[in-house]
């Protein structure tokens, strides 16, 4: 190699990447180190210092990336990159403030948005409300949002951010007309969660689903077609689960008792954790009950897919779906001969890889099935349970959270992404019908508890009967359950994990049954606990329940009565009969898969139910309480084949043309 000394810069910056390649880091820093401390008045060293810094970040080195970016800032201040950098190396240095600081600066510096400036000012914009959203602050984050889809209308991911956003605020309408982006593009950019708590609609999930697999995960060039070593094994089933949520998260909870409750016999359990580091009870438990511990977090798709091939993966449970920190790409690449779609994402993933999705009778009857791409194969009840549940042993007064000693105490802690102006509604008529009573619910932060106490005065509620409980560690929690009198659910995005702690603690549920996979998970799991005349078939039927049970405490105490009795025996609680099940259905599965008759998904016409569907609008019309939701669809979609013929199975089967 040249003098280091000698070499232009973009000699240097090749001839460290090529040591990088080799993996010889340290190299790479001695190269850059000798290179500027022997040019230190080249007229771009400030951007030989930017590579530097690069390369302290990606070894460790915050604090010399750092100071690198602040040296290179003090030769070129108007250096966006190096400012938009050391944001992100002060935030990982936990000075959010400092880091923010440095991402207004960019804004500061590009007022007049150029062809040059656009890029760089969108960073610094969305750079500026990921980190206000991690740390709550959502009015500004959702205005950084806005900025930056106002520039650039075609970013997905923010405008996905920007609705979420929304929902969680409890703004309403959750989509506005921005000035270049219609309704429509933001509804085809919601992220499925959140169509998922935008409407009961499922049509209009199977096409947003498809669409979001489409764009968001896309087609990989080369999956899998073949599995030798999972084909060829024939002793205990080889299930893989993949999952980001392996520790102190409300998935991990439900799915606490499964690997260990597996029968080895008939399988052998792999985990391949997809998740943040962790080191608590919940994940210890699961590296403890598990046959083959994978931590995957490191390692790109491709890298991760070979894994699973050679660990001769015959099922994969993909425990994500398109939830945070799921890994579709890699499951696009087809590890497995069989994956499944089963308890972190609750819907379809309207995918051509997934072939199965797990669920119950209540959740998907047989006439719901055509709203799905996967086969669907079901449990007695869908939902595993941690029956060991750590519970605090305080015991909670009502005044401890400025509840009323004899008022009737409604509750709800589900997250306030789940509330809508429709649920809202209800509640509010419930209040009314029952004087006295309050609505206790879980803080959505200062601002969003406001504007639902605006909402009440607006309604005729006194704001003071909306109390809000703010955020414990779980044990207190749950211990604080059983000051509520009736549980209320949201509609359609439905309790789940929260629905089982909540009946564990004995405090009956009262829920809907809607259309979607997110509305049926709640009636599912209070059919299971013997509560089933809390389920409701309408919206009206939900408010005159309510409010006959809040006026009816003897009626309270007997359902608690019931659940207390009946928690052990249950089937709701019944975790080793699931297992028991599951394992039954995996065998079914891989049957399926020897004799060649794994189900196909049909993706065809997908696209026009998500046509159609941006055609509704979702935020004044209650698709919950449509009376005859196949009805009202089957005409938009002879309309819709009338003008563009349609001519897949699901519209024939749909519409009956």
């Amino acid at each position: 190699m040249a003098n280091e000394t000698s070499l232009s810069i973009v000699e240097l910056i090749g001839a460290a990447e090529a040591l990088k390649g080799n993996g010889s880091f340290g190299a790479a820093e001695v190269l850059y180190g000798t290179w500027v401390a022997q040019n230190p008045d080249d007229p771009l060293l400030y951007a030989v210092l930017f590579n530097q810094s690069v390369l302290f970040s990606e070894t460790g080195k915050l604090t010399a990336a750092r100071e690198t970016l602040e040296r290179a800032l003090n030769l070129n201040p108007s250096f966006h990159a190096a400012h938009i950098n050391l944001g992100r190396v002060l935030e990982q240095q936990g000075d959010i403030g400092a880091a923010v600081g440095q991402w207004n600066t960019v804004l500061e510096q590009t007022l007049a948005v150029t062809p040059a400036s656009l890029s760089v000012r969108l960073t610094a914009l969305n750079q500026i409300a990921r980190t206000l959203e991690a740390a709550n602050q959502d009015v500004l984050a959702e205005s950084m949002l806005r900025q930056s889809l106002e520039l650039d209308p075609h970013q997905r991911e923010v405008a996905q951010h920007f609705i979420a956003l929304r929902q969680r605020q409890c703004e309403w309408p959750v989509v506005q007309p921005l000035e270049r982006v219609t309704p429509s593009q933001q509804v085809r950019a919601m992220s499925p969660l959140s169509a998922a708590a935008f409407s009961d609609d499922p049509l209009f999930q199977l096409g947003l689903c498809a669409d979001y697999s489409r764009r968001d995960v896309g087609t990989p060039s080369a999956p899998m077609k073949a599995w030798p070593k999972a084909m060829e094994h024939d002793g205990p089933l080889r299930i893989g689960y993949l999952s980001s949520d392996l520790r102190e998260h409300a998935v991990g909870h439900l799915m606490a008792e499964v690997f260990g409750l597996h029968e080895r016999s008939k399988v052998e359990v792999f985990a391949y954790d997809c998740g943040p580091a962790a080191d608590d009870p919940l994940s210890r438990n699961f590296r403890e009950t598990t046959d083959n511990w994978r931590t995957i977090s490191g390692i790109d798709d491709e890298a991760a897919a070979r894994l699973i091939a050679e660990d001769g993966i015959q099922i994969l449970i993909d425990v994500n779906g398109y939830t945070r920190e799921g890994r579709t790409r890699l499951v696009a690449l087809r590890p497995a001969p069989v994956i499944v779609n089963w308890l972190g994402f609750p819907g379809t993933t309207a995918s051509p890889f997934h072939h199965y999705i797990v669920a119950d009778d209540i959740i998907i009857p047989q006439d719901h099935e055509i709203y799905y791409s996967e086969e669907v194969l079901r449990l007695p009840c869908y939902q595993p349970n941690n029956r060991k549940r750590v519970v605090s042993e305080r015991i909670w007064q009502r005044s401890d959270f400025g509840l009323p000693e004899d008022g009737t105490v409604f509750c709800c802690f589900n997250g306030s992404h789940k509330i809508t102006r429709f649920c809202l509604d209800r509640w509010f008529a419930i209040l009314k019908k029952v004087p006295g009573s309050v609505l206790w619910l879980l803080t959505g932060g200062t601002e969003t508890d406001q504007r639902l106490k605006a909402c009440a005065e607006a309604a005729g509620i006194a704001p003071d009967r909306l109390v809000f409980a703010g955020k414990m560690a779980n044990p207190d929690h749950l211990a604080r359950y059983p000051l509520a009198d009736l549980f209320l659910d949201t509609t359609p995005y439905g309790a789940h994990t929260t629905a089982s702690d909540v009946l564990w603690m004995g405090v009956p549920v009262l829920t809907i049954a809607g259309k979607c996979f997110a509305a049926r998970v709640c009636a599912s799991l209070v059919t299971a606990a013997g509560l089933q005349e809390l389920v409701c078939p309408t919206p009206e039927d939900y408010v005159k329940r309510a409010a006959d049970l809040g006026k009816d405490r003897q009626a309270l105490r007997d359902l608690r009565q019931r659940l207390t009795e009946s928690r052990d025996d249950c089937l709701l609680f019944d975790t080793p009969l699931l297992v028991s099940k599951l394992e039954d259905l995996y065998a079914e599965m891989w049957q399926a898969c020897r004799s060649n008759t794994l189900p196909k998904p049909d993706l065809s016409d997908l696209d026009a139910l998500l046509e159609v569907a941006t055609g509704i609008d979702h935020e004044t019309t209650d698709m919950l309480a449509v009376a005859d939701y196949p009805a009202a669809w089957r005409d938009l979609l002879i309309a819709r084949h009338e003008a563009r013929p349609l001519f897949s199975r699901r519209f024939l089967d749909f519409t009956g043309a």
